[in-house]
């Protein structure tokens, strides 16, 4: 198709009055001016919808779709057919960039013929209301052809970089002629990415970071209870180990890194078990926890798993001793200070 624009950005939009103007106000200030702009409100209760049409008739770029709540990845669907650039960009509506990200990541892609550009990120965790927290994630500057981008996968993997998709640079005609859109489902950003990832030929990753994910107090979707957050888990472990048949790639290292990754969520998964918004009774709570202490991934993974911080290797202590008791304790515990000690929690889970 002919490209009209050099990028096409879309970006999901609910019930974030008091953050989405920041956002398009960071992509207005990008360096590179020739975008288009999809703001998709998914069908907002509060004046979202109404604050992105206020920027649209300011600025011919920005296109505003109102449509009936459906999820962020309807959103991004709804706009994906409609993009006219060279290449796509997405971003969620209460985060910020820095202004030069939309450039560099378009030159990286011209001059190496990418279809994929992947960049460092901040994660910024509040813990009041002014007050935060920022963890820096990033990797070496590196062009990968298909087959080191595959071997060097677990590294990217295990500093975060290809889980979301809001870091990368995605060249639009690929995206188009495998029909890749997001899964309706919970999570659904990385499977898009698996989706990406795939049978990706050329990568560029660089060490810069334009990207603030703003990850907000206790009450934030990160700290939710997901009341199927373990199926999903599991469901996700298995993408994982797909990925990687699929790739015909098997050694040491990898079996490793799919271990200590699957024991690092499946503490998560506990912990979510002993969130206040899980209403079972303690009794219950502990019978969960002991049926999940059943799954063999859980032996397997604590056997081939090589963690890497003494914190670390202190949490896994109850689940090597099998001990529901404490890890229920232990559960609890990290609860309590995610709830309560943001900052700790934060310095803690990078450290791990």
């Amino acid at each position: 198709m002919e490209h009209t624009v050099k990028v096409s950005i879309i970006m999901p939009v609910y019930g974030v009055e008091d953050y989405v103007g920041k956002a398009i106000e960071t992509i207005q200030a990008q360096t590179l001016q020739d975008f288009e702009l999809f703001m998709v409100d998914d069908g907002s209760k509060d004046r979202s919808g109404e604050i992105c049409d206020e920027y649209a008739a300011k600025d011919p770029r920005i296109i505003v779709i109102h449509k009936p709540n459906g999820g962020a990845a309807s959103a991004r669907n709804l706009a994906i057919p409609q993009a006219k650039g060279k290449y796509m960009y997405f971003m969620d509506p209460d985060d910020w960039t820095e202004p030069t990200m939309l450039e560099d990541m378009y030159n990286l892609a011209e001059q190496h013929n990418a279809q994929y550009v992947v960049t460092g990120y901040y994660i910024d965790t509040y813990y009041s209301d002014t007050e935060y927290v920022t963890q820096e994630l990033s990797q070496p500057d590196a062009v990968y052809n298909q087959q080191e981008f595959r071997e060097n996968s677990p590294r990217l993997f295990d500093h975060n970089l290809l889980y979301t998709p809001w870091n990368k640079l995605f060249l639009g005609d690929y995206i188009r002629e495998k029909g890749l859109l997001f899964p309706n489902l919970f999570w659904d950003d990385f499977p898009f990415n698996l989706s990406v990832l795939c049978d990706v030929e050329r990568v560029v990753v660089s060490s810069k970071k334009y990207y603030h994910f703003m990850r907000a107090r206790a009450e934030s979707e990160t700290a939710k209870y997901r009341p199927q957050m373990y199926d999903k888990r599991e469901e996700e472990h298995g993408w994982m180990v797909d990925l990687y048949k699929y790739w015909n790639l098997d050694n040491e290292e990898i079996r490793e890194f799919l271990a200590r990754r699957y024991i690092e969520r499946f503490i998560g998964c506990v912990e979510n078990i002993t969130n206040p918004g899980c209403t079972l009774s303690p009794k219950e709570k502990k019978a969960e926890i002991a049926k999940m202490l059943q799954n063999p991934r859980v032996k397997e993974s604590l056997a081939c798993a090589k963690v890497r911080s003494l914190y670390t290797k202190l949490m896994l202590v109850p689940y090597r001793m099998n001990s529901v008791g404490l890890v229920y304790l232990e559960s609890k515990l990290i609860t309590f200070i995610k709830r309560r000690f943001v900052k700790l929690f934060t310095k803690l889970k990078a450290g791990r």
